[in-house]
């Protein structure tokens, strides 16, 4: 494994962060019709089809709102969310930007292992597969924001806060770290098989080491800096507030937090770049 890095080392593939850019742009229409085909095949063979990406986040969220509503009749505190159905809109609202992170992340290792004869296509753009794994996300996050804000509007009997329009401002930088992650772990799981076990068990602890069941405020002032460390903490913070709370993000942080996503996609595309050519070897 060793030489065959050492060789990808020597790849002349842009790896800027301007290529980057470049890449999505120049084959946006190849990334729209992957990406097309990619949502069509998880529902392939299926009696329900695309009806399932509407049934799926229905069933969630009816299975969150019982549960904690009737059975563990929590409370996500007493300021803006207090009712067990505003729990359950507190968790259904971070589930949707970790469950687009998990399900991207899950996939990464094993995206050019499922596609070994794209490998040996010289002038097949293999980075662009991550654009297609988070557009694939991207459209189911779509379909339970969607299921959310009727949700919503059910629940509050009113419309969704106009700070609903921010929220892609607040997926920017969970799409940057989707994209850095993809590209690493794709280029990785290439070479250490293992990663794709090792990644699943990381995913599910990054779920309880993030405030998805439980506010941040619910956490020991002296462990809280430290699950700030994790992304996802800031993320669904952020996506709570313009979706259910109705404030607007902390714009400073949110600004210098993107921009740090940016330097990480980038560091991920270089990596794939560097790599790539060692992927036939090992294929």
């Amino acid at each position: 494994m060793k030489s065959t890095l050492i060789q990808a080392g020597g790849n002349r593939e842009p790896a800027t962060p301007v290529a980057m850019i470049r890449q999505a742009w120049n084959n946006r229409a190849l990334i729209v019709t992957l990406t097309r085909r990619d949502i069509a095949s998880r529902y392939r063979g299926s009696a329900l089809g695309m009806l399932w990406s509407i049934l799926n986040p229905l069933l969630m969220l009816a299975i969150y709102t019982f549960v904690f509503s009737q059975v563990f009749r929590m409370r996500w505190g007493a300021g803006a969310a207090s009712s067990p159905m505003d729990f359950a809109l507190m968790l259904f609202a971070g589930m949707l930007g970790f469950t687009f992170f998990a399900d991207s992340v899950n996939r990464a290792p094993g995206l050019i292992l499922s596609s070994p004869n794209l490998v040996k296509k010289i002038v097949f753009p293999l980075e662009i597969q991550a654009f297609v794994v988070l557009g694939s996300g991207l459209f189911q996050a779509g379909i339970s924001l969607l299921v959310l804000l009727v949700a919503f509007v059910l629940a509050k009997g009113e419309a969704p806060h106009w700070t609903a329009i921010l929220l892609p401002l607040t997926f920017l930088p969970l799409c940057l770290l989707v994209l850095g992650l993809t590209w690493i772990l794709a280029s990785l799981g290439v070479f250490v098989r293992d990663i794709g076990q090792l990644v699943g068990h990381l995913v599910t602890m990054t779920m309880f080491l993030s405030p998805l069941f439980y506010p941040v405020t619910a956490i020991p002032e002296s462990f809280r800096h430290l699950f700030y460390l994790n992304p996802m903490t800031f993320l669904m913070g952020e996506i709570r507030k313009v979706l259910i709370i109705g404030e607007q993000p902390a714009w400073g942080a949110l600004s210098l937090f993107t921009l740090a996503m940016f330097v990480f996609a980038s560091a991920g595309f270089w990596w794939f770049q560097r790599t790539r050519r060692g992927f036939a070897d090992v294929l």
